[in-house]
């Protein structure tokens, strides 16, 4: 093929190409903004109809059904309970695990049958993880029907999420990264401490976002591990709170939606929820940033 013909076979190559390659990035486009514009008319629909029911009394109260008022404050305190406990568990196991796997474990066959695990663990259905809750802590262990069932029952529903998604952040970190620390004598530890974890944040990141978003929506499991007290509001000591049962707002939220049929304390609960999830993850960002910033 001379030069002539390479050069016109090149041009009719690019021109039947780039329509193509735009179309296609006018697909990616389209899908991006409807996605953006359902969660955005999603959140708006909420906040619209939920934010003039959230008062300071429906926030700063415990529900009263003498004087028939409604507060949603314990069930407040309960759900940031479970969410810092149970990420304070599954956080540090998630990764350490994913770190193992990535890292230090030498049987492919071992790592692909963990893999294999988490990934099927991701996909089984909250009330399965709920029933293995009450029979394992609730009642093998006698931690009866409480707080601290349902942290430990959160926890281990988000472990495949938190192993999952910080093991893609690991493998995205380029190979010369470690290969330069350790040609540098640093030990593996090191390398991983200094290197892998500060160069993965962000992926970690990810999966605690993600996590958060699961135990904030949760209700069916809860309603079986923590119960669906939220009538008084937490007295005594951290640990007598965790011993004693307890609603979060996503169980009070499906109360009243379903049970008693109140749409409009239902769409307050959900505005909060909102409220935090949000706050939640713009907290979690701006630690990340934080601790990238003094690595």
């Amino acid at each position: 093929m001379t030069v002539a013909e390479l050069s016109n076979h090149r041009a009719i190559t690019e021109h039947i190409s780039r329509p193509m390659e735009k179309a296609i990035y006018g697909v990616i486009y389209l899908v991006s903004a409807l996605v953006l514009a359902m969660v955005v008319f999603f959140i708006g629909v909420i906040l619209y109809r939920g934010l003039p029911h959230v008062t300071i009394p429906f926030l700063s109260t415990a529900p009263n059904p003498v004087d028939q008022t409604i507060g949603i404050l314990p069930s407040i305190i309960n759900t940031l309970y479970i969410i810092v406990a149970a990420l304070l568990i599954s956080v540090p196991i998630g990764v350490g695990g994913a770190i193992y796997l990535n890292e230090y474990a030498t049987s492919k066959r071992f790592v692909r049958l963990i893999e294999f695990a988490t990934e099927t663990l991701s996909g089984v259905p909250s009330i399965l993880y709920g029933v293995f809750g009450y029979m394992m802590f609730v009642l093998m262990f006698d931690l009866k029907v409480s707080l601290i069932a349902g942290t430990l029952t959160l926890a281990i529903m988000v472990l495949p999420i938190m192993i999952r998604t910080s093991q893609e952040a690991l493998r995205s970190v380029p190979e010369s990264y470690r290969e330069g620390a350790l040609g540098m004598g640093a030990t593996k530890w090191y390398m991983v401490r200094t290197v892998l974890l500060p160069s993965s944040l962000m992926g970690i990141l990810t999966g605690i976002i993600l996590s958060i978003g699961r135990m904030v929506g949760e209700s069916a499991a809860l309603l079986l591990v923590a119960g669906g007290s939220a009538m008084y509001m937490p007295r005594g000591n951290l640990f007598q709170q965790f011993a004693s049962s307890g609603s979060t707002l996503s169980v009070e939220l499906y109360r009243y939606a379903a049970s008693r049929g109140d749409n409009e304390t239902a769409f307050g609960i959900a505005a909060v929820l909102i409220v935090i999830v949000i706050s939640l993850n713009l907290m979690t960002r701006f630690l990340a940033g934080r601790l990238s910033k003094n690595e």
